[in-house]
């Protein structure tokens, strides 16, 4: 079983950056593909990112140029530097890391992003 806790969820002004960091805990961090997922009110999970455990990216169109996805397997850690945030970023962003085999897909709790003047 894998743990997830996100951390670095805020309020930030339009144009600002965060960087949001998930810590994973209870299993092979090196095995899984890791992203990020947010979902803002009245609308579906959407992914964000993933980055694979070769290190290979893929982002939505919405944040290409603009969020950069890393991991550091050392300490069992994913992040998503949000720069140039825009109003529409604003959702819950959610930590997911998917591995191989039935049941090996785990979520973390979220963290709010809000990017209001």
């Amino acid at each position: 079983q894998v743990q997830l806790v996100e951390s670095g969820g805020g309020l930030v002004q339009p144009g600002g950056s965060l960087r949001l960091s998930c810590a994973a805990s209870g299993g092979m961090f090196l095995s899984y593909v890791m992203a990020w997922y947010r979902q803002a009110p009245g609308k579906e999970r959407d992914l964000v990112a993933r980055i694979s455990n070769g290190g290979s990216t893929n982002y939505a169109d919405s944040v290409k140029g603009r969020f950069t996805i890393s991991r550091d397997n050392a300490k069992n850690t994913v992040y998503l530097q949000m720069n140039s945030l825009k109003p529409e970023d604003t959702a819950v962003y959610y930590c997911n890391a998917q591995g191989v085999g039935p049941g090996s897909n785990y979520w973390g709790q979220g963290t709010q992003v809000t990017v209001s003047s």
